[in-house]
């Protein structure tokens, strides 16, 4: 493609650009669930009734660390499958996008378009992943 037609090669690389904004959502959501550490501490101190409330608040704490273990969890799987299946619609669509843009110009405005709403799968599963990221 390079050595026959130069001109278009720059305009041949969105494919790739738009696969590599696919890993920066991965990213995204690794800095929110990072900046929403949850710490499960409770301070010790044994005075009859007082011990049992704290007791009945560490169990409250520690269902409350689960859940927002696997929502955290479901965030990131979130992300991942969707841009999974995003990468794979862009990675087929960008090759036979090329090689057709390669034979016949005028397909470049289909083969963005194509791309993207590959891309929009991926957008949509970031949302998803930050409405879960923030579950309380």
């Amino acid at each position: 493609m390079g050595v026959i037609n130069p001109d278009p090669v720059m305009k041949n690389m969105i494919p790739v650009v738009m696969a590599g904004i696919l890993g920066i959502y991965g990213l995204i959501i690794s800095v929110i669930l990072v900046g929403n550490k949850i710490v499960l501490s409770i301070k010790k101190k044994k005075k009859g009734v007082l011990l049992r409330i704290k007791l009945f608040l560490f169990m409250w704490m520690y269902f409350f660390f689960i859940f927002c273990s696997y929502a955290h969890l479901a965030s990131g799987l979130s992300v991942g499958l969707s841009a999974l299946g995003a990468g794979m619609a862009i990675g087929i669509v960008g090759d036979a996008g090329v090689r057709a843009n390669g034979q016949q110009p005028a397909l470049f405005v289909g083969m963005i378009l194509i791309l993207i709403f590959a891309e929009a799968l991926g957008l949509y599963g970031l949302i998803v992943a930050i409405v879960l990221s923030q579950a309380k």
